[in-house]
């Protein structure tokens, strides 16, 4: 909502402050600000000034006028203009040599299509009142010439600009913004809708109510002999385009005005297009509307509809229909104003991808008591700026909606806010918000149904008369029309807290339970991400939804358990409607992006949740309803339906995983750092990591690793296979691991035990062993620690030969084994007895033998 400063102080006396002190004040009071705009303080010296004669030049391509000006000096300015709309004695705005137009553009004298021209006549594009305009702006007669233009059209103005909240409705107003910011200033507020109305003599054009649920109260007034050339007055233009809406004619200018300035969206009908009565109801089987921004669209049965006797002429608060939309020659028009249902109105808005000014407001809660008064503004409007007659009669159709009476304990916001509060402070507070405040209990307060559209009013003297007990300390509170929002104590604390100031709440961290901490579980999932960040990757955290296109990119199987994923009904976007079954494509997607803006090297991570629908799973889960707890049946309902959701971690690599510099070359990623990534989380959790060769996409057939802790796999690591890597764009040989930790937290059954440091020295023992080259490394390496017993401490391979020297289909592994005992120093003896156990077994299991042997 883009609130003009100047507008806003018609209606609340505010002091001589700033706007940016006025926004603070309005975001003290809950309101967001998104900005604020300073518009016309650069222009100087553009004057008001008379055409006295022109002259058409001739010779050019388009019409060009050389102009005699009089601006208020001895002599008039000769001025060279380009638009044909004006005549001679017209009033024009006139910038001289030396002004300042919007945006900071200088004017000067200057020799142009053969004339000097001394200053510019300017149009509303160039004055900063409309994006564009057809010509010269001429001013209305008897404006003083050389007077200063700006001051005279209230060029110079701030706009506040709020971000409006769902439940702050009211504040997409000017009536509702100047509320707000006349009691955070403690000042009087003149409210725009506190109008007395005529008496009315009978109705104007008959309509009716079909559907209670989807309409409480419908308002129509008749004007007629509206003159549809007559033009919005400047002041009006210049307000609308400084709210950020555009002017379009008289007729439809008037009723966003009274919008803007009351809240209370309008629609005007032309009454010669209209066929019989008009009926409020729910859309029919089959029915269409082509609405006004030509789109013919198929109705929903709950979609609110206006109609007639031909049919469908509007989707309620949302937009009207083509068919009976004003024209350029319409002369008797109807005004309606309605209170239409919120959630209806948001429902159909979404179900329609259309959201209109009107539709905004309606969704949000309208003050149910506006229609009549919005609709006899908008017409008194109509006949004082466009000469119609206005029709005595007035159409007013409604359903009785009883008020909402709240009953509060007074020391109810002081207990929520952690602050004393008076029983004075806060029934001050709530009749400032605009609440009927009594004391004691009203017969039914709080006992209704929460979340009405709408409240009416009750005077405090019908509710005292409703008083059922009488308490110190209770109150009873009815909101106003224009507060729907306010449906519980809890609402009403807050205006109380917010109105008092939020910076005056105390802050006071909650004292931490004896006992309390991270679980071992949570303690595993911060090391595994400290370990990983101090290898050098880096975490990301992607989106959660992914599509039948990146199970595709995957080479996953028809029959693999990872198509098989839970639909969302409402998913963010269509092309991506499934929940994670695997971390990696999320992960891929947030390299490519990386790669793509220049980071070829990446090494990423995640740790997060996917989602493997159980197989006794429902199709669909249960809706439950909001009107009360559910019940256990329905909880159970509910959980049968959720998918698992273990927790997993993934890494993605790419280019280079050391990188190259003056030290010399880098070292590009491979499969082995993937396997070596998974290594590390293992060890947070306690737990050795054995590798075996396996094929699982989308891993390289020939480079894929499946994870062990025993016979429990854990996940699989490797190189991408190149179609994976093709259908994402990732870098040639990427690889990625994806582990799952929710299996590593079962294994993982207490606190990680630090070894003991052992004081005696350690001892060291290689070994070259050969093997038939298909053997796998993890193997030899499970054969030499069951060999070696418990003086071994670690294994670490540091050598791979093939050549002629081991024979041909053979490969020598060049293994370190260190020894140490906790209670001695080892001898030779024990370490060489330890050696040849561990090649012993190695050769028994695997037909291994000491090179050189």
């Amino acid at each position: 909502m883009k609130v003009p400063l100047s507008w806003l102080r018609e209606h609340a006396d505010l002091p001589a402050a700033t706007a940016h002190e006025i926004a603070d004040r309005l975001t003290a009071a809950g309101l967001k600000l998104e900005s604020i705009t300073s518009v016309g303080h650069e222009i100087k010296n553009i004057v008001v000034g008379r055409v006295l004669e022109f002259k058409t030049l001739e010779g050019f391509k388009k019409p060009i006028r050389h102009c005699q000006v009089e601006v208020g000096e001895a002599a008039p300015r000769g001025i060279v203009c380009g638009a044909v709309n004006f005549e001679a004695g017209d009033l024009v705005p006139v910038a001289l040599p030396g002004s300042v137009l919007p945006g900071g553009f200088e004017i000067g004298a200057r020799k142009t299509y053969g004339h000097v021209s001394e200053g510019m006549i300017c149009s509303e594009a160039e004055l900063g009142i409309a994006d564009s305009s057809p010509g010269i702006l001429v001013l209305p007669a008897g404006t003083p010439i050389g007077a200063d233009v700006a001051t005279l059209l209230g060029l110079r103005d701030d706009v506040i600009e709020l971000e409006v909240t769902p439940d702050r409705g009211y504040a997409l107003s000017i009536r509702g913004v100047a509320r707000e910011a006349a009691t955070a200033f403690g000042v009087e507020f003149r409210d725009p809708a506190a109008v007395d109305l005529p008496e009315a003599s009978g109705e104007a054009f008959p309509a009716s109510i079909a559907d209670p649920t989807a309409c409480d109260r419908f308002v129509l007034r008749e004007v007629t002999g509206f003159d549809p050339a007559a033009q919005s007055p400047l002041w009006m233009r210049v307000r609308l385009a400084r709210a950020g809406m555009r002017p379009v004619s008289l007729a439809v200018d008037i009723t966003n005005y009274v919008m803007l300035e009351l809240g209370q969206p309008l629609h005007a009908f032309d009454r010669g297009r209209l066929s019989g009565g008009i009926v409020v109801r729910r859309a029919e089987p089959g029915e269409r509307l082509t609405t006004l921004d030509h789109v013919d669209r198929e109705l929903h049965p709950e979609d609110i509809l206006i109609t007639d006797d031909s049919g469908p002429i509007g989707l309620a608060g949302t937009m009207g229909g083509k068919d009976t939309e004003i024209a350029d020659d319409s002369v008797d028009l109807v005004i309606e104003a309605a209170h239409f249902s919120a959630t209806g109105t948001a429902r159909m808005s979404r179900r329609h991808n259309l959201v209109s000014e009107a539709s905004k407001r309606f969704e949000r809660g309208v003050d149910r008591e506006l229609p009549l008064v919005a609709s006899w503004r908008a017409v008194s409007l109509l006949a004082e700026l466009g000469g119609a007659t206005v029709s005595p009669g007035v159409t007013h159709a409604q359903v009785d909606v009883a008020p909402t009476a709240i009953a509060i304990p007074t020391g109810h916001p002081g207990a929520v806010a952690g602050v004393p509060y008076s029983r004075e402070t806060v029934v001050h507070r709530l009749e400032q918000v605009g609440c009927t405040v009594a004391d004691g209990v009203v017969e039914g307060a709080g006992e209704g149904p929460h979340g009405v559209d709408a409240t009416g009013t009750v005077s405090t003297g019908e509710l005292t008369e409703l008083l059922r007990v009488v308490g110190d300390d209770m109150i009873t509170v009815v909101p106003p029309s224009w507060r729907p929002d306010l449906t519980d104590p809890n609402d009403l604390a807050e205006e109380v807290m917010r109105l008092e100031g939020y910076d005056k709440l105390p802050s006071v961290l909650p004292p931490a339970p004896a006992g309390a901490g991270l679980t071992e579980a949570q303690r595993l999932r911060r090391r595994v991400g400290r370990a990983l960040a101090g290898a050098g990757y880096t975490e990301v955290l992607a989106y959660p939804f992914v599509g039948a296109r990146d199970l595709d990119d995957l080479l996953l199987t028809d029959d693999d358990a990872r198509r098989r994923a839970v639909r969302l009904t409402n998913p963010l976007s269509e092309d991506e409607p499934f929940m994670r079954t695997t971390l990696l494509p999320g992960l891929f997607k947030t390299a490519v992006r990386n790669v793509g803006r220049g980071f070829g090297d990446v090494a990423l991570f995640e740790t997060g949740l996917v989602y493997r629908p159980r197989e006794d799973a429902p199709d669909r889960a249960p809706v439950l309803r909001v009107d009360r707890r559910p019940t256990e049946d329905e909880l159970a309902a509910v959980a049968a339906a959720l998918p698992d959701q273990p927790l997993r971690v993934a890494v993605v690599l790419t280019g280079e995983f050391e990188r190259s510099g003056w030290w010399g070359k880098g070292r590009a990623a491979g499969w082995a750092d993937a396997v070596e990534a998974a290594r590390a989380v293992a060890r947070e959790a306690g737990a050795e990591l054995s590798v075996q060769a396996d094929q699982h996409a989308p891993w390289h057939p020939g480079r894929c690793a499946a994870l062990y802790v025993g016979d429990t796999l854990v996940g699989h690591a490797g190189e991408l296979h190149p179609r994976v890597v093709e259908a994402y764009g990732l870098p040639p040989r990427a690889c990625a691991m994806e582990l799952e930790l929710t299996r590593l937290e079962r294994l993982h059954t207490g606190p990680v035990q630090a070894r003991r440091v052992s004081a005696y020295p350690v001892a060291t023992q290689d070994v070259a062993l050969i093997v038939p080259d298909w053997t796998s490394v993890a193997d030899v390496e499970t054969a030499l620690r069951d060999g070696a017993g418990e003086l071994l401490e670690s294994v670490r391979l540091f050598d791979v030969y093939t050549g002629a020297q081991v024979g041909e289909g053979n490969k020598s592994l060049a293994y370190t084994l260190r020894f140490r005992a906790p209670d001695r120093t080892l001898t030779v003896e024990e370490t060489t007895a330890a050696r040849d156990a561990a090649v012993a077994v190695a050769a028994e299991r695997l037909g291994a033998h000491l090179r050189g042997v």
